[in-house]
């Protein structure tokens, strides 16, 4: 492809709404334009990374023994009110009516249409297992739109779906998704880590999320040092620690006054009493009504996912002022568990404390001298905070938590019968007798990738494709194309590396050296060949390698050879 026929508007300046540099990079190098808030073109370059992302799926895909199929973006609200999902998504399922006002939906994911397909064609046993997949357009009416192409309300995701007779053959399919994410992930040259993470909305009860590692990433993951153990923060399990004790004591509780201090650390500095030692107490709304008190310890923090979790519901409330004055008589930043007219909910950390600090449930003061076992007793002991760097490992006896960030690309679920118990997906077996189907879902952002490969392969320049999902694997970047011997010999090394089979992208643009250096840096090629006057007198090209800068000089007379040598091996 010769750039001066071709649309890559690079631009100088930083776009003014771009938060991370992949949104940065791709507006810059010419590969995205913003339609609205979350919604963008893909421009030709773009469009190149995409379809070889694409590929590499499919090829994997069907390596593992998938069948690639097209569902619509539309779907019937119908499908989601059988499997109970429709009144329960919420407001990132964008719902219209057609002329005969009748519901739909753009489908941000499609359990519900796979499902359908399935329970009105397959009938025997004897076709299961099966997994079916397609690469498509989702749309998620994000609330805040952000960082780009990362959390983006349109975008191109890889969904898939599996069916099986048992547990135990939708088990062996997910060990099959989770080597066949591994074998992708690997190809696209990224630096991932498969993380236990929880499900959320789609729901099931085993799950993996593939993270790339970046700096940048929105999520925070926490991983063992000693052993394999990795999971999201909102899934990592706590491991359950010795109580922070104030020693045994036969004081009773005391009230003390605390005049205006409401948070942990503001308290902890005025009684000169260390924040392990507070038990925090926050009000939660209930699903159904009510409230219920959840304690953590002072210096930890509610997990609302594993809250979320134990109530049966995507997205868990704190009560707002008035409602915690109604129900106690004391505002947020005062509350403590003795004599709290609500249930509680403590974590593993809070049995049995003592000597510890609480609010008093009454304005402007705290209680000192509590003992769990002696002073409350909690409905419920639960898993329910955050681990943090330097929590022991719940998996092994040596290994401390280390804390990372991540961009999450990819994504496994076990479903179980979630899905295709709601939808009366059934089989019959080999005695004749009907059974719910069990089901396994297998996500990869496409678009997200692209990006998520940019936080990770980047540098002041521009970008820094891996090999495998550059727009162009070598750019020709003479530097005078008008003069000869400088186009006759491009040409020729162009000529030679098309008929090859190499993907190639020459600036034949009539622009300064400079300019074209600098664009060939931001658009991120990997492989830089300069032609210039100086060279040629010697007989020499130049072969410069985009991520480390490494550079030689070649033969003219080799030069096809030499370059493509150096896109087989990887290195100049």
């Amino acid at each position: 492809m010769r750039w001066r026929t071709s649309f890559i508007p690079t631009i100088k300046e930083e776009p003014s709404d771009a938060e991370v540099v992949s949104h940065r990079l791709l507006v810059r190098a010419g590969m995205i334009r913003q339609v609205s808030r979350g919604v963008y073109d893909f421009l030709p370059l773009a469009l190149r990374t995409l379809r070889k992302i694409e590929a590499i799926v499919r090829e994997e895909m069907n390596r593992a023994g998938a069948q690639e199929l097209l569902m619509p973006v539309t779907s019937p609200a119908e499908l989601w009110q059988d499997s109970g999902r429709w009144e329960v998504y919420g407001k990132e399922l964008l719902r219209f009516k057609d002329r005969h006002e009748r519901d739909f939906c753009l489908a941000p994911t499609h359990e519900e249409v796979i499902t359908d397909i399935v329970r009105r064609d397959v009938r025997s046993y004897r076709e299961l297992p099966m997994n079916l997949y397609q690469i498509q357009t989702k749309f998620r009416d994000e609330v805040r739109p952000r960082f780009g192409l990362m959390r983006g309300r349109e975008f191109i995701m890889k969904d898939a779906y599996s069916f099986h007779l048992d547990r135990k053959d939708a088990e062996r399919e997910y060990r099959n998704m989770y080597d066949t994410y591994r074998r992708i992930f690997t190809r696209c040259g990224l630096q991932f880590r498969a993380v236990e993470a929880d499900s959320g909305a789609i729901g099931g009860s085993l799950s993996h999320e593939f993270q790339v590692l970046a700096e940048s990433g929105e999520d925070a993951l926490a991983a063992c040092g000693a052993c394999d153990y990795a999971a999201n923060v909102q899934k990592a399990e706590s491991c359950l620690q010795t109580p922070e004790n104030g020693g045994a004591s036969d004081a009773a509780p005391e009230t003390v006054p605390t005049p205006g201090l409401k948070t942990v650390p503001e308290v902890s500095e005025f009684l000169k009493v260390p924040p392990e030692r507070f038990i925090k107490t926050m009000i939660y709304r209930k699903p159904a009504g009510g409230l219920v008190a959840v304690l953590v310890r002072g210096d930890h923090e509610v997990n609302e996912t594993k809250l979320g979790n134990l109530m049966d519901t995507i997205a868990v409330e704190m009560a707002d002022e008035d409602e915690v004055l109604e129900a106690v008589g004391a505002p947020p930043g005062f509350l403590g568990p003795m004599n709290l007219p609500l249930e509680v909910w403590a974590d593993h950390a809070i049995r049995g404390m003592t000597g510890a600090v609480t609010g008093a449930n009454q304005a402007d003061a705290h209680t000192i001298h509590v003992d769990q076992s002696r002073d409350f007793t909690p409905a419920r002991f639960e898993d329910l905070r955050l681990v943090k760097a330097g929590d022991p490992c719940a998996r092994c006896d040596e290994g401390v938590i280390e804390e990372y960030r991540g961009i999450e690309v990819g994504h496994v679920f076990y479903l179980g019968r979630k899905y295709s118990e709601a939808m009366n997906a059934t089989i019959l077996d080999s005695e004749g007798h009907e059974r719910v189907m069990e089901m396994g879902c297998y996500g990869i952002g496409v678009t997200r990738l692209m990006a998520a490969a940019i936080e990770q392969n980047n540098d002041a320049d521009g970008i820094i494709w891996p090999m495998s999902i550059a727009p162009f694997s070598v750019e020709l970047l003479p530097l005078n194309y008008k003069e000869d011997p400088i186009r006759e010999v491009t040409d020729r090394i162009y000529q030679g590396l098309t008929e090859a089979g190499h993907e190639v992208l020459l600036d034949d643009r009539d622009e300064r050296p400079g300019v074209k250096f600098k664009d060939a840096d931001l658009v991120g090629v990997p492989l830089r060949v300069t032609i210039g006057a100086k060279g040629l007198a010697k007989g020499n090209v130049e072969l410069r390698w985009r991520g480390d800068g490494t550079t030689i000089d070649v033969p003219v007379d080799e030069a096809v050879e030499r370059i493509g040598a150096a896109l087989e091996d990887g290195r100049p």
